[in-house]
């Protein structure tokens, strides 16, 4: 068990105790404190999907006993304040309205504050060509985000993106915001929504819908919607039904205007989702993994300037290499062979001389630069790392066999069960993709 996720159960069970105590402030502050250590062991040390799940619905039920001690803690704060002697005598109705919109402006201001330090408004800079591969995904979203409106034609105001973690759902959604002219970028976690806000998740949904509004056309993006609008079930807390209560009727637009607004979600797991949010979304794009020519694209992409002796043959190779792969497991491969030069530094015994730039000034090209070698090479000189001096060293380019080697080391994250399940959802419900 990692330390994260000993921590958190320490702590919650120092809040049962408070709770059964009957100690409600502390209680409140150790299910908060709980619940966000919970959050950081998801985020960082689960290590599988049922993991992470059953942590999330621990979570949901902690925030839930928090809520309601949150109640009961402000209930108590306020009956001492009309309690006490500074009420004066102020009739019953006085300036009542006024207070209420004043406080109502408030809370809205104190809301949209707290989102704005977790909702990223920005241009992503990524472009079409740099997602490799998903041709018909980028077609449906081109169609859907970018085409003009005419007649009876009307804009989407929904899209679920599903497939396997490392797909790159969320990199297809950066490049939709950035190709998407004059649309602000709205772009949360649904553990942000849940976590840091404890007990007003729902008026955290309400008031990201109206900020995008504010500043419509607007996209919103959340990443692992289904944490936040998994299905309804009779065990589920009151929290938990409420969010989605809230998220369904921001969606469906009741009282407001949502022209101008994408709701742009992504989901490894669409099968949990609450059916009638899933129904919302008119559009479900199924983001599979890629095929072989965009595995070898990625390879390219991923190594983009970095020196290297690669020819178009050997990305070919890679692409066939990697049947099963995701693009962060691609990802994974490339970062890896880039350290196997550091490591050929680091047990190097042998270095030449080679030509290359010269560290003070690149466009000169020098011939004293020192690169690890075998010691089999002709013009080896027996040294470690320690003894070459900073300019003059030449790292090593990354080569065929650093791939190949970071390859064998690297297995595939995705499953057969994981990809059964997901074909048995995309017969019953994609739309398009």
């Amino acid at each position: 068990m990692s330390k994260s996720l000993q921590k958190a159960i320490d702590i919650v069970t120092k809040a049962v105790k408070e709770d059964e105590k009957k100690n409600y402030e502390e209680a409140l502050r150790l299910y908060t404190h709980g619940v966000e250590s919970f959050l950081h062991a998801i985020k960082y040390e689960a290590d599988s999907d049922k993991a992470k799940e059953s942590i999330r619905a621990k979570c949901i039920l902690y925030l839930d006993r928090a809520e309601k001690l949150k109640q009961h803690v402000s209930g108590k704060k306020q009956k001492a304040v009309k309690d006490g002697s500074s009420g004066g005598n102020k009739k019953k109705g006085d300036n009542d309205s006024s207070d209420s919109d004043s406080e109502g402006n408030a809370e809205k201001k104190k809301f949209q504050t707290q989102l704005k330090g977790a909702i990223v408004m920005e241009k992503p800079n990524i472009k079409w060509e740099d997602v490799a591969g998903l041709d018909g995904a980028k077609e449906a979203l081109k169609e859907a985000v970018m085409l003009p409106i005419e007649g009876k034609r009307q804009p989407q105001r929904g899209i679920l993106l599903y497939g396997p973690p490392g797909t790159g759902k969320s990199y297809l959604a950066k490049a939709v915001a950035t190709e998407a002219n004059n649309s602000t970028f709205f772009s949360v976690s649904s553990f942000d929504l849940v976590s840091k806000w404890l007990g007003e998740s729902e008026k955290l949904v309400k008031n990201l819908f109206e900020m995008a509004r504010e500043h419509k056309p607007s996209i919103i993006f959340i990443d692992d919607f289904d944490s936040l609008c998994s299905s309804r079930s009779d065990n589920e807390s009151e929290l938990a039904r409420r969010i989605k209560t809230e998220f369904l009727a921001q969606m469906q637009g009741v009282g407001n205007d949502n022209d101008g607004i994408l709701v742009l979600v992504a989901t490894s797991i669409p099968w949990v989702l609450d059916s009638a949010l899933r129904r919302s979304f008119e559009k479900r794009i199924y983001i599979p993994l890629p095929e072989a020519p965009a595995r070898a694209t990625m390879f390219q992409l991923h190594l983009r300037n970095t020196p290297n002796f690669l020819t178009q043959g050997d990305f070919r190779v890679l692409g066939l290499k990697t049947e099963g792969y995701t693009g962060a497991d691609i990802s994974v491969v490339v970062r890896d062979a880039l350290m196997q030069s550091m490591r050929k530094v680091q047990n190097a015994t042998h270095f030449k001389r080679v030509r290359g730039p010269s560290r003070d000034n690149p466009d000169v090209i020098v011939s004293d630069l020192l690169t690890p070698c075998s010691p089999d090479d002709p013009q080896a000189m027996e040294m470690n790392w320690m003894d070459v001096p900073g300019d003059k060293f030449f790292e090593p380019v990354v080569s065929m066999s650093d791939m190949l080697m970071s390859l064998g080391m690297t297995k595939p994250t995705v499953n057969k069960a994981d990809l059964d399940e997901m074909q048995r959802f995309t017969d019953d419900f994609r739309s398009e993709g």
